[in-house]
């Protein structure tokens, strides 16, 4: 009687499992991992944290990296969440199908023309960390076809006329340098810069040397990019790193867990050249970009 009581104890544990799982995703190594550390696992998330620093607990031994007062690293680390729970939201306002992927949304506005897309939210983090910090005339992106836009010519008046892979820049409206504005040329940027262009453009990083604010990155049509948000250090040198990403389609920007070692979840660890998996993607290797 107990061994079939306990037989159907199991089989109620792995439905739940999988239940919990998007859609069953890597189910053997997810099943194996939830099962084995259903106890054991420590819980790094304080729920009523209001950034990703107070939400998200640094595991014993660690601490976190030190940054300069006002930099971009400090703006990632301090960024505002919604409240534990939130959902991933697309921008049609539907709920994303996985809601088991994340532990903290981004109060990162997802504008309902479905143009912010994965490297788009993080350009628009990026971007208005400068515009917050004055440093507007260092606003500009690459298009895929290798064309410089920046802000600053575009509060002016400049507008692209795109021909193929031929871009020229014209004076066609009257300066203007509102935040209105600026989210117009944003969205200027999300059509014709994305995560192929962000790769080429940008200065590549060794896994020994990366730090909040740089990117995990596969390029390509599509590719994916995911943002480094904080990051610990130990004794022995060793660190741990925070993710978060935008998607497609264009959705809130979320936090992400670790499935593949849900003992430090969401912490992870990276190898240079090693594969990387998140929940929503895989990366071959850990190739990561920095922003100028």
């Amino acid at each position: 009687m107990k061994r079939y009581i306990f037989s159907i104890l199991v089989v109620a544990l792995l439905f739940v499992v999988y239940k919990n799982t998007s859609k069953g995703k890597m189910m053997t190594n997810h099943v194996k991992g939830v099962v084995t550390n259903a106890i054991t696992d420590p819980d790094y998330i304080y729920k009523d944290g209001d950034s990703i620093s107070v939400r998200v607990i640094v595991p014993e031994g660690y601490k976190r990296v030190k940054h300069a007062p006002g930099s971009f690293q400090e703006y990632l680390r301090n960024y505002k969440l919604k409240p534990y729970g939130s959902k991933i939201i697309n921008y049609d306002n539907s709920e994303y199908f996985a809601q088991d992927w994340h532990d903290a949304v981004l109060e990162v506005p997802v504008p309902n023309n479905g143009l912010q897309q994965c490297a788009d939210a993080l350009m628009r983090m990026r971007s208005e960390y400068l515009w917050d910090q004055n440093r507007k005339d260092e606003i500009g992106f690459n298009f895929t076809s290798g064309h410089y836009c920046s802000w600053k010519k575009y509060a002016l008046g400049y507008r692209p006329k795109i021909s193929g892979n031929k871009v020229t820049f014209h004076k066609v409206a009257s300066p203007n340098h509102s935040k209105s504005n600026f989210y117009k040329y944003l969205n200027l940027i999300y059509m014709y810069a994305g995560t192929l262009s962000m790769y080429h453009e940008l200065e590549k990083v060794p896994v020994s040397e990366i730090k909040i604010g740089d990117m995990l990155v596969k390029p390509g049509s599509p590719g994916h990019i995911e943002i480094i948000v904080d990051e610990v250090i130990n004794q022995q040198g060793d660190k741990m790193y925070l993710l978060a990403q935008g998607n497609t389609p264009a959705q809130s920007v979320c936090l992400l867990k670790n499935f593949e070692d849900t003992s430090i979840s969401p912490w992870y660890k990276f190898n240079e050249n090693e594969p990387v998996y998140t929940p929503s993607y895989y990366f071959d290797k850990a190739e990561f970009i920095r922003f100028k």
